[in-house]
């Protein structure tokens, strides 16, 4: 034990779905009338989907993990898999159902864009407020502060209220007052989401030097060249159960192929939480559907055709693009609509696209769609994205094409070679 900076036995967590904490006792008294007479409980939430309210969820279902001091561990996961729920544990933010945990050494925790930030207060006063909530003393903080707000590239809006601040200069903020924290531990989930490129570096550059001087890392994210980078092992967990724990290129394999085996050709974003609080506001897609297919499999000489249905709350000029990512996560291209559509106040639509996948070669990706704008400047914000979509791509260019050997040439044909006289 003397080496481990963290022991998981049998860790187990359950929820209740419908389960509304913190009430009073009147009003669970009241919830507790309603459900025994059989009439509508008059504490859900508007528009609550009661179906399948009081039925128990098991987020995780026995972990049983070891990692030690300076190691730095991916945890990869389709979404709901218990990725987060496995870091709140151990943050304390949530306590386990059952098992047992020890951890030797201080937790910094960073689990969420801005978590324990106040709108109000400033960037300056929210460091402090937020060193605290991490177990920094104002001592610490006020030798620290310089370098965090370097760090955070923050330094021209640190007295201005964060409420101003866009999702990217909230992470900076966030995680510069996070890794300045002395701890022996540090917990990452998905912090890499927001943020432009030249700072994804720098963040992923400060967590791998921690974990060269000792500093243990557990990092969770979907971006499979940040846990290839950043990582020395990884655990892959499948609903709530650890499938794998082992070598970093084993385990995506290990999650690429259990996401292959899931070819839906309807998905409902309803219920989808989104990345941030800022996207899906503007514009909402209720749900995808690839049209006229029984399984999400085209050859790369047909177009994908899918139907759309989404709603807005404001006048935009909004186009469509669709991402395309390689089946371990990791950017692949980007296609974008040249066609603008003018929307209207709160409005609900029904919108086909169409998307030309002929230069990606056989082999299994992830799309996703994502209504956006164009500023003045030319440049693109992003309304609403939907999860990823899995797809497969088989070759249809026929038998004058050579069979593509994509350990050598990638997931992408460039336009055919003409032989000109």
């Amino acid at each position: 034990m003397a080496d481990l900076a963290i022991k998981i036995e049998n860790l187990k967590k359950q929820y209740t779905l419908g389960a509304i904490g913190g009430q009073t006792l009147n009003a669970e008294l009241q919830s507790w009338w309603a459900r025994m007479h059989g009439r509508e409980d008059p504490n859900t939430l508007i528009g609550q989907d009661t179906s399948n309210y009081g039925k128990k969820f098991w987020a995780l279902k026995g972990i049983d993990l070891e990692i030690s001091k300076g190691e730095a561990v991916g945890i990869i996961g389709a979404n709901g898999a218990g990725k987060s729920t496995l870091l709140k544990i151990l943050s304390r933010v949530t306590a386990p159902t059952s098992g047992d945990i020890w951890i030797d050494g201080r937790i910094a925790s960073m689990l969420e864009v801005g978590t324990g930030f106040h709108g109000e207060l400033t960037g300056r006063e929210n460091i402090y407020m937020n060193g605290a909530i991490l177990g920094m003393s104002r001592k610490e903080v006020d030798a620290k502060i310089e370098s965090i707000i370097d760090f955070s590239e923050c330094r021209d809006f640190i007295d201005t209220p964060v409420k101003r601040y866009s999702s990217g200069m909230y992470v900076k903020l966030a995680f510069a007052v996070s890794s300045h924290l002395d701890a022996e531990i540090m917990l990452m989930d998905e912090v890499l989401a927001v943020g432009d490129i030249k700072f994804q570096k720098k963040c992923l550059g400060r967590m791998g030097d921690e974990a060269q001087r000792g500093r243990t890392v557990l990092y969770v994210s979907h971006n499979m060249s940040t846990i290839r980078n950043l990582c020395t092992r990884c655990i892959v967990l499948q609903k709530g159960s650890m499938i794998y724990n082992g070598d970093v290129e084993e385990a995506i394999k290990v999650y690429t192929e259990s996401n292959i085996q899931d070819m839906k050709t309807y998905y409902d974003f309803r219920n989808v939480k989104r990345v941030n609080d800022r996207i899906g506001v503007r514009c909402f897609i209720e749900d995808v559907t690839f049209l006229n297919k029984n399984s999400a499999i085209y050859a790369n000489t047909e177009p994908i055709d899918m139907l759309i249905h989404w709603r807005t709350s404001e006048k935009m000029n909004l186009r469509f693009g669709v991402s395309v990512k390689y089946a371990d996560g990791t950017a692949a291209g980007l296609a974008e609509s040249t066609d603008v559509l003018l929307t209207d106040i709160n409005k609900t639509y029904e919108t086909k696209i169409r998307f030309d996948p002929g230069n990606l070669v056989p082999g299994f990706y992830t799309i996703s769609v994502q209504p956006y704008y164009l500023t003045e400047t030319r440049n693109s914000y992003t309304v609403d994205e939907t999860s990823s979509m899995m797809i497969e791509i088989i070759d249809g260019k026929g038998p004058e094409y050579r069979i593509w050997a994509r350990q050598y040439w990638g997931s992408i044909r460039l336009n055919d070679v003409h032989i000109l006289e």
